[in-house]
Formats: C-alpha cells, structure tokens, sequence
C-alpha cells in the first residue's frame, strides 16, 4: 500500500490536502496538445490543478510517458482504459520537482490519462488517442510466444497466491474473531505474504478499491482516501495494541466482540471479491505489466517499507519485504526468456542483485518468520536499503527491453544508466532516513 510517501527519507504529510475530485477536460487542466501525433514519447506536466501531454495522439507499440511534477503535491499519473477506471499501468509517488518514466505497450484504441496530484480523488483526466503505427517492426513469432507464456505462467501464479491468501484469511479471520489473540498474531504475517507478491494486481482492480479496502493504514483515514477504515491493518492495530505516547496520546479502546465479527467478515469478504476477480474475464495482463509489476513491488518497499510504516503495531516489515521481493523475483522469472534474448547483460544483472538482496533478507529469518523490523539496526536498515535501491534500478529498465529495446544483436543494455525506483534526489534520501524504521506510531487473456 503506497499513499504518503515519495521517498522513505522524506514523509509527506497530506492531511490538510483537499480531495482532487475527477476534474473535466478543459484547455486549461487536461491534457494540452501538441498538434501532432507522437511517435513513442510524451512529455506529462503534472501541477496541483492540471495534467497537460505535449500529444493527445500516440503511434500504437511502446510508448513512454516522461511524468514531471512541477506542484507542491507528490503526483501519480495513470494510463487507463477507454472506461477511465481500468488501470492499464501507473508511475507514483512522485515528488515535486521530480520526473519519473512510465513504460507501457499500447495498441490501436482508446484510453484515458489521468494525474492525480496529492494521491487522493479520482485525478485530472483527459483522452489519449492511438493511432495505427505503419512503420512499426512485428513482432516475431518467437518472441510472441514468449510473451503468451509469461503471461499464462504469471496468471497462474497470481491465482495461486490468492487462492493461498483466501485459505489463510479465513483461518486469520476465525482465529482472530474467537478471540485466540495469540494464534491470529502467528497467523498474521504468514496469511500477508501472499497478498504482498500480487499487490500490483489488487491495486488495477476496480479503479484501486480492492487494496483500498484490504491494505489501507490509518493515514489513509486521516488523509481521505478512504471513508472507512477497515482491512489487515485495523486488526493488525486490535491485536498489537498501542500504548497512549503511541496512538496520538490516547488510550486505545479494544474493538468489542461485535465489531471483531464485523472487520473479520469484512476481511474474509473483500479477499473473496479479490479471489472472484483473478478468475474472471476481467483479469486481463500483458507482458508488459508483468514487468511493471516488478518495478511497483521494489518501488513499493524503497518508497515506503523502508520507513518500517506498513506493519506499525506487529512490526512484521521484513515478511512484507519478503513478498514484495518474491513477486518482482517472479515477474523477473517469468520474463527471463524475452530478457536472455533481447539484453543478457541485464538479465545477469537482475539474477545478481535480486540473490544479493535476499542473501541479506536470510539474515533475520526466525523460525517461521523474521526479526521485527524495529529491532534492526541503523546500519542494518541501510544495507538493507542501499541492496533494495541497487535492484530496483536494473528492475525499472525490464519494462523498456521487454516492451521493445534494441536486442543483444544491437545493444547488450548498459544498466549504468539505469533509472531507479525513485529520482537520484529522493533515492538518496532513503538512503539516509530510512535506517530508522517507525516504531509504531502478449496480450494474452488470464484465465
């Protein structure tokens, strides 16, 4: 769940931010035009009151959004569907005067853009039309059928996964409601871990209210985005429960017998509604958003995770790590045969930093879980970051090799140029910050 953070070294602080609500198109807020028809970039302007594209029309085949941010606000910036509520691909938490890139492949068609400044309300929309690319290179046939089974393969793990959560979720949600505080704390991180790996899924379903309703902390009451507070995190808050100095100096009052009932049945519904969508015809991926998937899952734990804000009350951030890792390491594994072929050299890459992260997660593995994340050190919160960061650099390029990229015949990929999960800027502000974790308070169908 990514809301308040652009970097973990800078926590942003959105509560007196009005909600942006879906703002119409006008030459003044939606997307500008350049004229013309863009022809694999567009350049996004993203203020407090406007989200303006140098083209409105794009040839079809991969296209690049180049997102700045120039308002007071941290910004998200989505490419959705014609509906403007399917979420195609996304780029957030970026901070002001920051850029970010965002990677998709598009064909022919209609679609919606939309900035969503301070990361709450539906976002400045505005229509992206693409066109037919004559001179665009097809596809082989081989690379085609790489693209399908990575798509099989990674819609099939992603029901797996949910499958698991819904299993563990209704045992959580049992133990949790008959009152077996010490079972459902056992219970919590390992039931977690699946919905960690496919997070990226839940977050395109049903415009983001699935994760919403799932995965949304306190903050995110406090600061809008919900209406309603319900999900993991509020019983993880019941069953870790603050002292005063560490809930806004309050007394925290125990939810009663009726309202555990209650936040578990809700839990226990929404993972179904979750489980429900994975098997329809809705679920739909492209081999692109795999890889993307990938770079949203280390954005995740560099933006965020790092800060130890996730788990604030059970402190079980390392097996959230875990997940986030084991998702993007699958989203890199799936896609290995398009990479080994188009950019070895980053395929290598990826192998040896993805080994080097999860050598230093093996380090605070106990018993079935992990060291709680507030009894790391400083010094071990950093090399946690600095191996993080290090992958989710490689990680971001995936995108631009599977989607298109000169191949290992033209251009073998030089990751030094590599673009991270966040700017330089903020980048090194995880770097410095995060060592202080919070202390509590294609087109293939999947079917």
């Amino acid at each position: 769940m990514r809301k308040s953070l652009y970097s973990a070294g800078a926590l942003l602080s959105v509560g007196a931010i009005a909600l942006t609500g879906c703002t119409p198109n006008s030459a003044n807020n939606a997307s500008g035009n350049s004229g013309g028809t863009a022809d694999g970039s567009i350049s996004v302007t993203s203020t407090d009151t406007a989200c303006k594209l140098s083209a409105t029309e794009v040839k079809a085949g991969k296209v690049t959004f180049n997102v700045k941010n120039e308002g007071s606000k941290v910004t998200e910036f989505y490419v959705l569907g014609s509906d403007g509520l399917r979420i195609i691909s996304e780029v957030e938490n970026i901070g002001p005067n920051l850029s970010r890139d965002l990677t998709v492949e598009l064909p022919e068609g209609s679609y919606k853009t939309a900035c969503k400044p301070g990361m709450v309300g539906d976002g400045i929309k505005g229509d992206l039309k693409v066109v037919k690319n004559e001179s665009a290179k097809p596809i082989s046939a081989d690379e085609q059928a790489m693209r399908d089974t990575a798509v099989t393969q990674y819609s099939a793990y992603v029901k797996d996964q949910v499958e698991a959560l819904k299993t563990d979720t209704d045992e959580f949600a049992k133990l949790y409601q008959e009152g077996k505080n010490d079972e459902a704390k056992a219970k919590y991180a390992a039931a977690r871990i699946h919905y960690e790996r496919i997070e990226p899924i839940a977050e395109k379903s049903y415009g983001k209210t699935l994760d919403l309703k799932l995965d949304a902390r306190e903050t995110d009451l406090e600061e809008g985005n919900v209406q309603e507070w319900t999900g993991w995190h509020k019983i993880e808050k019941d069953l870790w429960q603050p002292k005063a100095d560490a809930n806004d100096g309050k007394e925290y009052k125990p939810l009663t017998t009726e309202e555990r009932k209650q936040i578990s049945e809700k839990l226990v519904k929404d993972t179904q509604e979750l489980y429900d969508y994975v098997h329809s015809d809705e679920f739909k991926l492209d081999a692109f958003q795999i890889s993307n998937g990938a770079k949203e899952l280390l954005d995740e734990v560099v933006n965020t995770k790092l800060t130890g804000e996730e788990e604030n009350w059970s402190h079980t951030d390392l097996s959230d790590f875990q997940g986030n890792v084991d998702g993007a390491k699958v989203d890199y594994e799936n896609l290995l045969p398009i990479l080994q072929k188009k950019n070895p050299e980053l395929a290598k890459t990826l192998q040896e930093k993805f080994d080097a992260v999860q050598k230093i997660l093996d380090k605070y593995k106990q018993d079935d879980g992990f060291k709680p994340y507030n009894e790391l050190s400083k010094e071990e919160v950093r090399e946690l970051s600095d191996a993080v960061t290090a992958l989710a650099e490689p990680v971001s390029q995936m995108t631009e090799t599977v989607a298109g990229g000169e191949s290992a015949e033209g251009k073998s990929g030089d990751t030094s140029s590599s673009k991270p999960a966040a700017s330089s800027e903020s980048s090194a502000g995880a770097s410095q910050d995060a060592s202080e974790p919070a202390t509590g308070t294609s087109s293939a169908t999947a079917k």
